[in-house]
């Protein structure tokens, strides 16, 4: 595995990568993540190995995704483990710029992406999905890959760049995998690290709250009654603030009040100093 922090060499390696694909070319899966490595990221990395000849890996804790009081300097950072987990898993090159490379003096342009990205996650972040929108956008054209996989545990974030692509059409397909859970349901994710061990047990009411609101909306029960009993839920564990919990158009993330189609079902709450987000699939 070739670990590369140039935009021109990088350039050369894909190349060479697409001329080792034979006679029709080598396709290229690229797997953006912010490092700290979990079994989410290794789904994403195993499923860009079925579906494409070559995978690229990126990790850079994106500082522009980050607001004024939110936890860019704490981002766990654990290059070297993470390469080593990547290069065990196949991975032909990993991209790992540094802020200078990403952001060079004088840069000036932001992406923004309106609809799917103004409630939830962006109306409680301010400018996140902007700067998820902007580093996606470049590392897609430094990359250029043929297919791009992200994880729906971010699921609003999956939603921001698939409109992204489609209204910019920047010819990469986009996959989104299912989320990737520990045995007691908590979804996995890097920040889970700044969980204490009773945080850690209580952050498993999140899921259980969401699976028994999913439940109660299939069959029947209110919306607005089932999102209500699931902040009643995280709040009895010690969830402080509750920034969402919302049922969702699964494509637009318009609020939906009955359940009359494909639904989505998203929470983001803080326990202790810890955001935490989740999301379910919720079908009649």
């Amino acid at each position: 595995m070739q670990i590369i922090r140039e935009v021109d060499a990088l350039r050369r390696a894909v190349a060479v990568l697409r001329c080792a694909g034979g006679k029709g070319g080598g396709t290229v899966a690229l797997v953006p993540t912010m490092g700290a490595l979990h079994g989410g990221h290794i789904a994403l990395v195993r499923e860009a190995r079925r579906a494409a000849d070559h995978l690229v890996a990126s990790i850079f804790v994106n500082p522009t995704q980050f607001g004024p009081n939110e936890d860019f300097a704490l981002y766990p950072r654990r290059e070297a483990a993470d390469a080593e987990t990547l290069e065990r898993e196949g991975c032909a090159i990993l991209w790992a710029p540094d802020a200078g490379t990403m952001y060079p003096d004088g840069h000036a342009t932001s992406i923004s992406v309106a609809g799917v990205s103004e409630g939830l996650d962006g109306a409680a972040r301010p400018g996140h999905f902007a700067g998820v929108a902007t580093i996606v956008t470049k590392l897609f054209n430094q990359v250029q890959p043929d297919v791009a996989l992200f994880g729906e545990k971010d699921y609003q974030q999956l939603a921001v760049i698939r409109r992204l692509a489609a209204d910019l059409d920047l010819g990469v397909r986009i996959i989104g995998v299912p989320t990737q859970r520990d045995l007691d349901g908590l979804a996995l994710s890097s920040r889970n690290f700044y969980l204490s061990k009773e945080e850690r047990r209580a952050a498993r009411a999140l899921p259980r709250a969401l699976v028994e609101a999913a439940q109660a909306i299939r069959d029947g029960g209110e919306v607005a009654a089932a999102l209500a009993q699931a902040r009643e839920t995280l709040v009895a564990a010690g969830f402080s603030p509750i920034d969402y919990v919302e049922l969702c158009d699964p494509e637009t993330l318009r609020p939906m009040t009955t359940l009359n189609g494909p639904a989505r079902l998203l929470a983001a709450a803080k326990l202790g100093k810890t955001r935490l987000i989740d999301n379910l699939a919720v079908t009649s």
